[in-house]
Formats: structure tokens, sequence, C-alpha cells
């Protein structure tokens, strides 16, 4: 058995004294382990970490086995992540954990290519908190829970949608939600699907997160009795310092 396929390495185990098992998420075959033999050399170690995006080659005698990796490096962007600190390390460890809740060995394209564009961005303090909030929207759809914020669930209208019922998870208008306001989640304007005109503030963020938290919390992590990542809290905090930050930078001075 074998297969070629481009990959982002999201985790890795040590497996005796030189090899380790290492979990990819790839293009066109889900996320996969296999063991890399000679795994701390000087050449493979910045290779093997979270983040960099590499060519793997699988091999295995039965395609129920563990097998083999051949790694070859593609865009190493895992010291740079390293550099970034903070919420950048927070963020590719989150890429990790919902990447785990997926299926073992079952192809999702889709959330793929979101990984790859989150994890181009995670340098970004500005971008890459937005970019998470998206890319669990994606993991809820995938996981057959996707929240429909295209258009009003009352009125069926496409603007001004300012609130999800966490009953459906579908949008609600400004004017249809506004006398239920206390019973709804707050929808931020950077997941509507309108052109994103400026970058979200700390506080839409966190309302993004919020969002994406009550339906993960709700479908995918208490069914199966996990508590939210401490990456996700350890984020969250981040931005709730910096949110504090941007209220301080309004007030007018002394």
């Amino acid at each position: 058995m074998e297969w070629r396929d481009e990959a982002l390495v999201i985790g890795l185990k040590r497996h005796g004294e030189g090899s380790v098992i290492l979990e990819l998420m790839t293009a066109a075959h889900g996320r996969y382990r296999g063991m890399v033999r000679n795994a701390h050399s000087k050449s493979m170690q910045p290779v093997l970490q979270q983040g960099n995006s590499v060519i793997a080659v699988w091999r295995a005698r039965l395609d129920e086995h563990l097998g083999s990796f051949a790694i070859e490096p593609q865009h190493l962007r895992a010291g740079e992540i390293m550099q970034s600190g903070g919420m950048a390390l927070h963020g590719v460890n989150l890429l990790g954990f919902w990447a785990r809740l997926l299926p073992e060995r079952d192809p999702h394209p889709h959330v793929y290519a979101a990984m790859l564009l989150v994890a181009d961005h995670l340098q970004d303090p500005a971008l890459a908190p937005a970019l998470l909030v998206r890319f669990e929207l994606a993991v809820l759809s995938e996981l057959g829970f996707g929240l429909d914020l295209t258009q009003c669930a009352a009125t069926g209208v496409s603007q001004d949608l300012t609130y999800v019922s966490p009953r459906t998870g579908r949008a609600v208008s400004r004017g249809a939600g506004e006398p239920y306001r206390s019973k709804l989640l707050s929808l931020p304007a950077f997941l509507t699907g309108e052109p994103l005109r400026q970058l979200p503030s700390c506080a839409e963020l966190l309302s993004g997160f919020a969002l994406t938290g009550y339906f993960l919390e709700r479908h995918i992590l208490a069914p199966r009795t996990l508590l939210p990542p401490d990456s996700r809290r350890a984020l969250m905090g981040e931005l709730q310092k910096r949110a504090v930050a941007e209220v301080s930078n309004m007030l007018p001075g002394d």
C-alpha cells in the first residue's frame, strides 16, 4: 500500500530512541498517522514540527497497518510560529485539536484548505483569530452541525443579521431578534459573509468565539465528554487582554 500527498504537520509522539509517530492532516487522505525513522536527525527535526507543510509518502504492507512516512519539506513555517509566540502557538495547537475530532483516514479537503489558510496567517495577530473562528465554523459544518448565517430564520432577509438562535443555529435579523435578544447569541458582522471592510475588533472576535464555542460544546465536545482545549482558553485570554487595552485606548486622557 502506498500513496503520496501534501500535508500539514499537526502532532508527533516519540517512539523508541530515534523514531516518532507523526500525525498529519493531508489534502486527499484526511488525518493520518505513521512512523518516521531517524526523526531526530539534524535534517529531519526542523521539518517535523507543528504547522509545517510537507510532502508525505505513506507505505504499509496492509491498509489497516500504522505504516511509515517518508517526508519531504515543503513550507517550513513552524520557526516563525514559535518566534511569534502566544497567539500563534495557541492557534496551531487549536488546529490540531479540532482536526483530531474528525474521523481518521477520512478525506476532508475543505477543512485541510481552511487549515492551510489559518497556518499561513498565524503570525498575523490581527487576522489569525478571525480565521480561527471561521475554521471552527468549518469544523462544525464538516461534522454535520453547520450554522445557517445567510438569512434571517424569521423573515428571510439577508441584511442586518445580528443574532443566532441557540436552538436552531440560524441567523436572526436585528428587527426580528430585538424583542428576544437576551435569549439569542450575538452574530458579529465578520461572520455574515458581507465584505470585510476592516478587521474585527477584539470584542467582535470574542463574540465569534462565544458563538462557535456554544455549538462546539453542545454538539461536539459534550457528547464526547471533552472540555474545551487549553489552547482555546489561552487564546481567548489573550483576546480579552487586548479588548481591555482597546477600551482603555478609546478613553479620553487625563
